[in-house]
């Protein structure tokens, strides 16, 4: 007889005597003293052997169970790691909990990156609302379902996300497993966008980081004393297509102006450059705190605010990583706002990128301090 069974017959039996003991009740007030003297013996037998059995079994359900239940959930996650279809396993929440490799192929993210973040920041903005409350319904118990998406990495091919409960092991909640699928055959995507090129080391992205500095300093040097406009273009010439698709500057502090705006091609440029920086929420906590921001595909689309049209300029660019940071020397206020997008498959800004941009707006900040105090 198995330990579960053993324990099981005797609280079968403890319930059957506290039953007698409660019909006992009814006895002369004389013999009452024998019955109280069985409870307290049922209640002993409680503490000494019905407790340590029920720590026994939970001692044994937190070990895991047997060996073959290991061996097999190890079986089970090698064949989700090597399963053809793009495959994740997220929360109702859809956060990432495990992808597999035809998936990290699939949306061009590491796997190891992608956990613990939701799905939906990997999704062009206008699909994260829908695959939530799709992901959501799953999850409650509302049947299985699909949904239609676009990847950041590729946004012109459609995907079908399919949707499905799944109860892994002896959790207690469910999770959601999402099959992605690309809409359309391989003949009909026509040639791949062409992918960004390999990190080739530290050597490399050093030797970048001294090109740019080299340009932005030579750039700054070179600008007329004097002309603050002057000293923006030159600045955002040497950062635009390089360095970052938008190149958004704003000058002066508390109440910022926008001076300079650089985009790709037919992209919304005019409708940037007439924002008022006051609307941009991020343009106005750099100029007040002096904070920089770094941003991985941006949660909140009204960062940035919204063009003439109302549009959130974030998700009308197609951000996917942002840089906003004050012009702010280490002694003085700030002399205005750099802002910085990347957009569509480009490769978003890394920590280090970062520190360099930290960098270099504090010798735009300089320079902007020598053309005010000579002009």
């Amino acid at each position: 007889m198995s330990q579960a069974e053993d324990f099981g017959e005797e609280l079968a039996d403890f319930v059957r005597r506290v039953a007698e003991l409660r019909s006992a009740r009814s006895v002369p007030a004389a013999d009452l003293g024998t019955v109280l003297d069985a409870a307290i013996f049922e209640l002993g037998h409680v503490a000494d052997r019905l407790w340590p059995a029920y720590e026994a079994l939970v001692g044994n359900d937190r070990q895991g169970g047997p060996a073959p239940d290991r061996e097999e959930e190890r079986l089970l996650r090698a064949i989700f790691q090597r399963l053809p279809l793009p495959v994740a396993l997220v929360d109702r929440e859809t956060r990432v909990r495990r992808m597999n490799t035809a998936a990290t192929g699939l949306t061009g993210i590491r796997a190891g990156f992608a956990a613990g973040r939701p799905l939906t920041g990997f999704l062009l903005h206008a699909d994260r609302v829908a695959f939530r409350s799709q992901t959501a319904a799953v999850a409650r118990g509302d049947g299985d379902r699909s949904v239609v998406v676009h990847l950041q990495p590729q946004p012109e091919l459609p995907v079908r996300a399919t949707l499905a409960a799944l109860r892994p092991g002896a959790e207690p909640r469910t999770a959601v497993l999402v099959v992605l699928q690309p809409s359309l055959t391989r003949e009909r995507q026509g040639p791949r966008p062409p992918r960004p090129a390999p990190d080739l080391g530290e050597a490399k992205r050093h030797a970048a980081g001294l090109d740019l500095a080299d340009a932005m300093t030579t750039a700054l040097l070179s600008a007329p004393a004097g002309d603050r406009r002057a000293v923006h273009e030159a600045a955002a010439a040497v950062l635009h297509s390089r360095f970052a698709d938008w190149v958004v500057l704003d000058d002066g502090t508390p109440r910022p102006r926008r001076t300079k705006v650089l985009g790709p091609p037919d992209a919304p440029v005019a409708d940037v450059a007439a924002q008022d920086p006051a609307a941009c929420p991020l343009v106005v906590e750099a100029a007040r705190g002096g904070v920089p921001a770094l941003q991985v595909r941006p949660e909140d689309p009204d960062a940035f605010g919204r063009d003439a049209t109302g549009a959130p300029v974030l998700v009308r660019a197609e951000v996917t990583s942002l840089l906003c940071v004050p012009l702010a020397a280490p002694d003085g206020p700030a002399e205005g706002v750099l802002t910085l997008f990347r957009c569509g498959a480009r490769l978003a800004f890394s920590l280090a990128e970062a520190r360099a941009v930290d960098v270099l707006s504090r010798h735009l900040a300089l320079a902007l301090r020598r053309t005010a105090g000579t002009g």
